[in-house]
């Protein structure tokens, strides 16, 4: 038997959507035979040891004799997933002297094995990398398929295996293997989108409704009866949002990773996201959280839009945790086993029948009793109405209209528009509290942004005491008008700006009855 050996090599931990540096140490010495793994291990970790046992043999190493004990540090840290098979694999080798580098210190490496030894893809890597980075790490090393998701972190060399042999080749000669220079993952073009409002026949209200809502980041609920196209509609408006930039791409593709949902092989995400969950999803499907404290579909949808269809079937305490996101553009969960935030700066598209029969009308045709329309309308809390912007009504569609041949307004021709009124944002908000839309703007930008000649702040104060609307609707009026004079490119606010954004908020009284 050989003298005691040390070995550690770098890794990480995910919690939320970042990670955490983790040291992997290895220490075989001689005794009888022992390998046990500490350091806060969950399931995975532990079961890790026979797979990497028989992966060590399947890539034509010896599995350690002797007493092993496998340190997972900080050790109050709890350590999830198979991604820590490879940095234990390499520090067994390293520990048994199978494995001889002086870079092994250098190194943070992630990756799951395989029983033949081959290296298969794990999530979180692009947080993993970006930890790396802030920590000054030199090298990574993982499998080939996370490749293009952490090449777009600068200052450290990526390298990529196949297997574990391979892996070890690697860290014998690190300059054997770099990945090519990921600026070209960085500047892949974003791909134009399949849907285009020139297929929405009709429905130019909702239309401008809708063009408005992206130009100034507000929210919407869509009201009409089935088959009206809201549906089609909403899975249209990424193709008006401007591009994404690297810095909002990045944001995304961590939070994608760290759920599992990057497609092997699969770089930046460079399209908006788009997330559909339907009415039956869970709490922790919507907001977040389980055993892993994974994200939900509220910070899936981050930089892009959460749609919700059949608004009233989500269940009431669903609806009601979407109130934080709402506000702050987070989500902050707090389990036993501590306090995640997730990022939720999402655009929310909802969308309702007017009644649970499915007409504007229904109750005063007896189609359903005044009761049932009251309770049906009753699932949406006042609160969380208060925080949509636009309550836009969308009518069904004329069968004339569906049959006519026209030509209707392009995505490209109202993305422009957006562009525009978006760039005007920027420039007033600029160096405001990471502030980029019209619909984040806070009591103080809103007073010096959303000043209000004497007709006009008449004018609004008899339509808020005409229509009984709430405070918080006050300064939602003046930021959906705000974005409609952007949109206009008028710096004042005229009362037909007001006059339009409080047409978004009619709604309240004529269909809630408040």
């Amino acid at each position: 038997m050989g003298a005691r050996m040390l070995a550690r090599i770098c890794s990480a931990s995910l919690w939320g959507v970042d990670a955490l540096r983790v040291e992997v140490e290895v220490d075989n010495s001689p005794g009888a035979f022992l390998t046990r793994v500490v350091g806060l291990p969950d399931a995975a970790v532990r079961e890790s040891l026979h797979r990497v046992s028989t992966a060590l043999q399947n890539a034509g190493f010896r599995s350690p004799i002797g007493r092993t004990t496998i340190n997972l540090a900080p050790a109050d840290l709890r350590k999830e997933g198979p991604s820590f098979d490879l940095p234990i694999a390499l520090a067994l080798l390293a520990a048994t002297g199978q494995l001889e580098s002086p870079y092994l210190g250098d190194f943070w490496a992630f990756g799951e094995l395989a029983l033949s030894g081959e290296l298969r893809p794990v999530r979180g890597v692009l947080s993993a990398a970006l930890e790396a980075q802030r920590q000054r790490a030199k090298h990574i090393l993982l499998p080939a398929a996370n490749a293009a998701e952490a090449a777009v972190v600068s200052g450290i060399r990526i390298h990529t295996a196949g297997g574990l042999a391979e892996a070890a080749a690697v860290l014998r000669d690190p300059e054997s293997s770099p990945l090519p220079d990921g600026s070209r993952f960085l500047l892949a073009p974003e791909l134009p989108s399949e849907l285009d409002f020139a297929d929405v026949k009709g429905q130019i209200a909702a239309k401008r409704a809708l063009e408005i809502a992206v130009a100034g980041g507000h929210n919407v609920l869509l009201i009409g009866p089935p088959g009206s196209g809201k549906s089609m509609l909403a899975q249209r408006l990424p193709s008006i949002f401007p591009p994404m930039t690297l810095e909002e791409s990045i944001e995304a593709t961590r939070i994608h990773s760290v759920a599992g949902l990057l497609p092997n092989g699969g770089g930046l995400i460079r399209h908006r996201p788009f997330r559909s969950p339907h009415h039956s999803t869970s709490d922790a499907g919507l907001v977040g959280g389980g055993p892993r404290l994974i994200p939900g579909e509220v910070s899936l949808a981050h930089h892009g839009v959460l749609f919700l269809d059949e608004l009233p079937e989500f269940s009431r305490n669903s609806l009601e945790a979407l109130r934080q996101p709402l506000e702050d553009g987070k989500l902050t969960l707090s389990r036993a086993a501590g306090t995640v935030t997730f990022p939720a700066g999402f655009m929310l598209v909802a969308a309702m029948n007017p009644s649970p029969t499915g007409g504007f009308d229904d109750a005063v045709r007896g189609k359903c009793t005044p009761g049932a329309m009251r309770r049906y309308l009753n699932r949406i809390s006042g609160p969380l109405l208060d925080r949509i912007d636009l309550h836009v009504e969308v009518p069904a569609v004329d069968r004339e209209l569906l049959l006519r041949v026209e030509e209707a307004e392009s995505s490209a021709a109202m993305r422009r528009r957006v562009e525009e009124a978006r760039a005007i944002q920027t420039r007033r908000l600029s160096g405001r509290r990471k502030i980029h839309s019209n619909a984040r703007m806070g009591a103080r930008e809103i007073t010096r942004f959303c000043v209000l000649s004497p007709p006009c702040a008449g004018f609004l104060s008899q339509a808020l005491s005409d229509l009984g609307l709430s405070a918080r609707a006050f300064h939602r009026i003046l930021k959906v008008a705000r974005t409609i004079a952007d949109l206009g490119g008028r710096e004042e606010l005229r009362e037909e700006d007001l006059a339009e954004a409080i047409g978004f908020r009619s709604l309240d009284r004529r269909i809630w009855g408040e």
